[in-house]
């Protein structure tokens, strides 16, 4: 006969056995504190992988509160592909734009005044630039040189006169400009136009007939259809070229510059002493550099 023995006392926790299973089946254990620590780790990455799917939309909707909604058919502005504002085109002060192109240089279709130094007509393509609308005033001329050579020295928007062709060179490099070409001269002057003026005479120019024998504030006639003013008559305009009687018969067709070398410069428009005979945009002659007239201005240009 075996006698019951004590059953020997364990050291550690107890365990609780699990209960039996209501249908009698298998007993299932525990698995512990772990599967619920999976299952929020799971949980977390689903959720950060939806936010980042769905984050762009989310942004675009948060951002379009508060904003108005486009009236309908209104074009809504973009911004340009690199997101880079774009600069206008700066306007000098007081200049025009002469857009370029080709134009027949020289003695225009019908005009019985023309003379040999204006044939042979010929075909001439002159780049943009721009150019003052007005001739350089005195007041403009004494404020960056000075002083004032003009004769009639007592009206302030009068085209300044007595002035040198290398003083009129020095004056448009001071303000960062130039001299304008010959072509470039006839170009403006025509505004477009095919024939010996851009409009009627006594309209857009003083000369002879109108002038009383003086100079007037510019800006007081018709311009042309640039914007330009006193493109003839008031006073003469000087012009960067040297002076070639024979040039037309070989000037290059790409925006020429005149000869080498010359007998005097270039001067375009006629002045308020002169017949109508001259006081045509294609009439040409040259003086020397160095000469002074009462009836001799400019106007400057720029690239």
């Amino acid at each position: 006969m075996r006698l019951a023995t004590k059953p020997e006392a364990k050291s550690g926790p107890e365990i609780s056995p699990s209960p039996p299973a209501p249908d009698g089946g298998p007993i299932v254990e525990r698995s512990g504190g772990w599967v619920w620590f999976v299952a929020a780790v799971v949980a977390c990455v689903v959720a950060a992988w939806s936010l980042v799917m769905w984050w762009p939309s989310i942004k675009k909707s948060a951002e379009g509160l508060g904003e108005s909604p486009a009236p309908t058919g209104a074009i809504t502005a973009k911004p340009p592909a690199n997101n880079t504002a774009r600069p206008a085109l700066a306007v000098p002060p007081e200049m025009v734009h002469i857009p370029g192109g080709t134009f027949m240089m020289g003695c225009s279709p019908g005009d019985p005044d023309c003379e040999d130094n204006e044939k042979p007509s010929h075909r001439v393509t002159v780049s943009g630039f721009w150019m003052d609308s007005t001739l350089v005033t005195q007041v403009k001329y004494q404020t960056v040189t000075g002083s004032n050579p003009s004769h009639f020295s007592d009206c302030a928007d009068c085209p300044v006169v007595n002035v040198t062709w290398d003083e009129a060179t020095s004056y448009c490099a001071r303000v960062g400009k130039r001299l304008p070409t010959e072509a470039e001269w006839e170009f403006a002057a025509r505004g477009g136009t095919l024939g010996a003026r851009y409009g009627d005479l006594d309209a857009i120019a003083w000369y002879k007939a109108n002038s009383g024998d003086t100079s007037h504030p510019v800006g007081q006639k018709r311009p042309n259809a640039y914007g330009l003013y006193d493109m003839l008559g008031n006073v003469w305009e000087w012009c960067a070229d040297w002076y070639d009687a024979n040039y037309y018969m070989s000037s290059p067709s790409d925006n020429p510059k005149g000869p080498s070398s010359g007998p005097g410069r270039v001067r375009h428009g006629g002045s308020r002493v002169h017949d109508p005979g001259k006081v045509r945009v294609s009439f040409r002659d040259a003086y020397g550099p160095s000469v002074r007239f009462d009836d001799r201005g400019f106007r400057c240009v720029r690239d």
